[in-house]
């Protein structure tokens, strides 16, 4: 129950303590989609290109939800930090009420918006028929994410980790179990095909929500959900939604970038919006480990900047942008090592494995600097300093990408989008150091 370890153990092991068993959880969490996909894949190109379709307004739901929990996550590591263990069980018990209702509204959204928002962007009744399928079954489940990802915040809030890894592996392993059997319909579950999909990923969801209950209720943790606590107070309310807003927006972006770049894509070939979904799958699997570690320095960001550690602070931040630069530079080899095989998990059409292979060679050429952008917003995060972290964010995912995306492919053609990725990398990680730096 002391979290005193984490203004007094050396930094690095601290780091690694804290970070290796996000980075193992963030990896198995990317692999939800990646799976999906895997499986969808093996039903046809249009089930692929429904599923690519849907993804962004996924991601929003996984923003609006991730990013609240950030700022629960934020504000109760500082309360903890600062001693005040009433303002951080408020915190608690407040923003998991909140992300609740984010939950329900989300849920009754984005199922009544889906088709306005397919026929955005396919004409085809039959893609659109099986992105609605997959959709409005998929959305059903939004409030067990919401509060799955609240609970997974507040243990790493105050340090427990392996928590948060184990019950993401129940629900992922729930998910790989699955979805080969309501897909394709092994007994005693009949062929869904992509609504079975669905179905598999929402039930993952849930096992990974009662898992969190279940060690919430076994083994207890320093901040406390309670009815007595729930009586909204201004600046404990205003602090969560400083940082969550904020990471919120952080998160959404992609799903913006994603939803205007098909809008560029499409006017060339259907196979490049399949390849820019595919590559999506594949970036969240490589950025996700990295944002592992930046889960896990956040509550250490927190916590020594509520006890004053200044010092401390800036030894975690340094230490966490070298473990990022690694992972990406991971990244980058495998994208150039292994290509076909890694776009070929995702379609066995030869012209669309060629234009995926490129894609991914282009855009990786700017993972290592990307690891700067993604370490200097977490860090700010993690400080309560949302507004410069979404600054950064913007410029990544909306006003350098898109008009670059835009003036490229009329150069280029549709590589001229994977060229965009790559300058717009090197062009935030200076911005981002500058902002970092300043805040």
């Amino acid at each position: 129950m002391d979290q005193t370890f984490m203004k007094e153990r050396k930094v690095l092991p601290l780091v690694l303590s804290m970070s290796l068993p996000m980075v193992v959880s963030m990896a198995v969490n990317s692999l939800y989609n990646i799976v999906d996909s895997y499986f969808i894949a093996k039903l046809s190109e249009d089930a692929m290109t429904a599923l690519s379709l849907v993804f962004p307004v996924q991601n929003l739901i996984n923003a609006i939800a991730i990013g609240f929990a950030i700022g629960i996550n934020a504000s109760v590591a500082f309360y903890l930090g600062a001693g005040d263990s009433v303002r951080a069980c408020r915190a608690a018990t407040q923003g998991t009420f909140l992300n609740f209702l984010h939950g329900v509204f989300m849920t009754i959204a984005c199922i009544a918006g889906m088709p306005l928002f397919l026929r955005m962007f396919s004409t085809d009744a039959e893609v659109v028929d099986l992105a609605l399928s997959y959709s409005c079954r998929a959305f059903l489940f939004s409030v067990f994410i919401t509060l799955g990802l609240s609970f997974e915040k507040l243990f790493q809030a105050v340090g427990r980790m392996k928590v948060s890894m184990f019950c993401m592996m129940c629900g992922f392993v729930t998910n790989l179990i699955l979805d080969p059997l309501m897909i394709f319909g092994i007994e005693p579950f009949p062929a869904m095909g992509i609504a079975g999909a669905a179905y598999a990923t929402g039930i993952g969801q849930c096992a990974s929500l009662l898992s969190y209950l279940g060690f919430y209720l076994l083994r207890p943790i320093p901040v406390k959900l309670h009815r007595n606590s729930l009586p909204f107070q201004k600046d404990v309310v205003a602090r969560m939604y400083s940082v969550g807003i904020s990471a919120t927006l952080n998160l959404a972006l992609p799903s913006l970038l994603i939803s205007a770049l098909n809008g560029i894509l499409s006017g060339f070939s259907g196979a490049y919006v399949l390849v820019l979904g595919a590559y999506y799958k594949l970036q969240t699997f490589i950025y996700l480990t990295a944002n592992g570690i930046i889960q896990g320095i956040r509550p250490l960001m927190g916590y020594n900047a509520g006890a004053g550690e200044q010092g401390r602070v800036k030894q975690i931040f340094h230490t966490a942008l070298l473990l990022c630069m690694g992972v990406m530079l991971i990244g980058t080899i495998l994208s150039w090592a292994i290509p076909g095989q890694l776009i070929g998990l995702f379609t066995e059409n030869p012209e669309t494995v060629r234009i995926g292979v490129s894609a991914l060679q282009i855009i990786s050429l700017g993972f290592l600097a990307s690891a700067v952008s993604v370490t200097c917003s977490g860090a700010l995060e993690g400080l309560g300093k949302g507004l410069p972290s979404f600054l950064i964010s913007l410029l990544r995912y909306l006003a350098v990408i898109l008009p670059a995306a835009f003036l490229f492919s009329r150069i280029w053609g549709a590589d001229g989008v994977w060229y965009a990725f790559c300058f717009t990398e090197f062009a935030t990680a200076g911005c981002a150091w500058a902002i970092y730096q300043k805040a």
